[in-house]
């Protein structure tokens, strides 16, 4: 664990945010560059998938070099470069040796300065994403996790797939591009975590090197204005002929701001959380029921989700359902046992400091919690929230959040029939209803 005093935070006369983590411990350095708003949450309902399209293609050309040109400069350095988009920020990554990495700062600020959008890459750009999106309807798991999404978050950023749609992808534009990069590629919407063999010094005179002639614009950045979220639990399936059924349950959670995000993150811990876990002894040990199953509950600014999955045989998915549901109904009844909390408090807080070891990691953490407007200090409040839940707050949390669940299921017709009291004019009205 790094103590605070070799990890430092300023703000730079352009607006930058640089955070700097010094590990002296190897000769390297990594860096995040986060748009701090930025991603799919500022996405329009009808340009869902530009975030991650700019990700894709904003490495691919530059006013001083072309996509090969570049491609063959990180290689020679043996660096990384990459970008990608989630729903609430976008981030450019970068790692290299530390006697190379100004020179790599330098072609990541020439990238986001100045991109070119050249309309070939973009056109493979998008032809490969419509193949992503095709590839992930023919995955069981991908199709019941969408319709989940849908029902959890209707017309809402976190209901939509990252990649976007096969009707909307195609028509993106360089024009499209622009305006995006035009609207939030700014100094001012800027996060810079670097973390490797440096100092605060050198970390300032390498940014201020390549990005401190990165004049604030005048407009001010577009906030979006989200759809207000309400807990309606449903169910939905999909027929499809597969060797297991699928079965996520899920209810709404809460963002990481919020009071009640640790004990959410400690229940699913104890929940799913590797081959200890709750539902893998009962449902998958002593029962036989589960291919797979686990649990999970991803840290996001807004209300995030809290899943459990089972993949199991086919006629097993009435039972499967009532396994994972009785699981989840026990916490709000049932207060769990010193040993058991004591257990998940071990495990999530020795997960959370393993995911701390490399300097690619500390640069994302660090950066990461900047970004989401929850500072440093939340690297020893979260860990401080964790050993101090109570059972009475898990099962008090429990109650409020896991009561009602959410329920997609995808799985062979004769499996869903068991649960569903399916007929074949069921199968048509619920496949339109899907559409």
């Amino acid at each position: 664990m790094r103590n605070h005093q070799s990890i430092h935070r300023l703000i730079l006369d352009n607006g930058i945010t640089l955070i700097c983590t010094e590990n002296p411990a190897a000769d390297l350095v990594a860096g995040r560059i986060f748009l701090k708003q930025a991603g799919a949450c500022w996405d329009s309902p009808q340009k869902v998938g530009l975030s991650h399209l700019m990700a894709t293609v904003i490495t691919k050309g530059t006013k001083r070099r072309s996509a090969l040109a570049i491609a063959e400069f990180v290689e020679c350095l043996g660096a990384h470069l990459g970008a990608d988009a989630a729903s609430d920020y976008w981030a450019l990554s970068l790692k290299t040796v530390t006697a190379d990495f100004p020179v790599i700062l330098d072609l990541a600020a020439e990238i986001l300065r100045y991109p070119t959008f050249d309309v070939g890459e973009i056109e493979l750009e998008k032809r490969l994403i419509v193949q992503a999106i095709q590839s992930q309807r023919e995955q069981p798991f991908n199709v019941a996790f969408h319709q989940l999404r849908q029902s959890m978050y209707p017309n809402h950023p976190y209901g939509y797939s990252i990649l976007g749609s096969e009707e909307v992808v195609p028509h993106f534009t360089a024009q499209d591009l622009w305006e995006y990069h035009q609207a939030y590629f700014r100094p001012d919407n800027l996060v810079i975590s670097l973390a490797g063999r440096l100092t605060q010094a050198q970390a300032r005179d390498w940014v201020e090197t390549s990005f401190g002639d990165w004049a604030i614009p005048e407009q001010s950045i577009f906030c979006p204005i989200l759809t207000p979220l309400n807990v309606s639990p449903q169910e939905h399936l999909t027929p499809q002929a597969t060797q297991q059924s699928v079965v996520l349950l899920g209810y709404l959670g809460v963002g990481v701001k919020h009071e009640d995000y640790a004990p959410l993150k400690l229940l699913s811990t104890y929940l799913g959380n590797g081959l200890s876990s709750r539902l893998f002894v009962e449902l998958r040990e002593k029962r036989g029921l589960a291919y797979d199953v686990s649990a999970f509950y991803p840290t996001r600014l807004g209300s995030s989700q809290f899943v459990t999955y089972m993949g199991t045989a086919p006629e097993n998915t009435a039972i499967a359902i009532a396994g994972l549901r009785a699981e989840t109904e026990r916490l709000c009844a049932q207060a769990l046992e010193e040993e058991e909390i004591t257990a998940a408090k071990n495990k999530l807080l020795g997960q959370y400091a393993l995911g701390k070891q490399t300097n690619g990691e500390i640069a994302h953490l660090f950066g990461w919690y900047e970004t989401l407007g929850l500072g440093l200090g939340f690297d020893s409040e979260f860990q401080e929230q964790v050993k101090a839940v109570t059972a009475t707050d898990a099962q008090r949390v429990a109650q409020t959040y896991l009561a009602e669940p959410y329920l997609s299921v995808v799985g062979p017709e004769e499996g869903l029939a068991r649960y569903f009291g399916w007929t074949s004019e069921t199968e048509s009205q619920n496949s339109a209803a899907l559409v």
